[in-house]
């Protein structure tokens, strides 16, 4: 049976779909390249994430001709891309909250005043 559970793949449709053989996906493992899970029986299972770590990992090799340390070099960067992208979207949403909160602190405050300051001061005058 080739697939283990919805959208995982064992090594051997891996490498056949990709044209790759699998011990080429087993030194990418052993270089810690590609992560794949793991069943009871040790079996190697693909999903879709380590799907397209592969389609990247063979985009690298096969048509930029970057070999596997450029490779780990570029795998790593995006990682750390995508973990800035995480800590910004954090402190966005923390920005966010902060004038938000402002806002409604500021909508009160108006809310208690009545009258504009140029009617207090025509008030004092007459």
């Amino acid at each position: 049976m080739a697939k283990r559970r919805d959208g995982f793949v064992m090594i051997s449709i891996i490498a056949e779909r990709y044209n790759i053989h699998p011990q080429t996906l087993r030194l990418y493992e052993r270089e810690g390249l590609i992560k794949p899970e793991r069943t009871g029986g040790n079996t190697r299972l693909y999903g879709p994430a380590q799907i397209r770590q592969l389609e990247t990992i063979l985009t690298l090799t096969r048509d930029l001709g970057v070999n596997l340390a450029g490779v780990e070099v570029f795998l790593r960067l995006q990682q750390e891309m995508e973990q800035v992208e995480m800590d910004a979207d954090l402190i966005l949403d923390s920005i966010r909250r902060i004038v938000l909160d402002r806002r409604i602190g500021l909508e009160r405050e108006n809310a208690l005043v009545k009258a504009t300051p140029r009617m207090i001061v025509r008030i004092t005058r007459s």
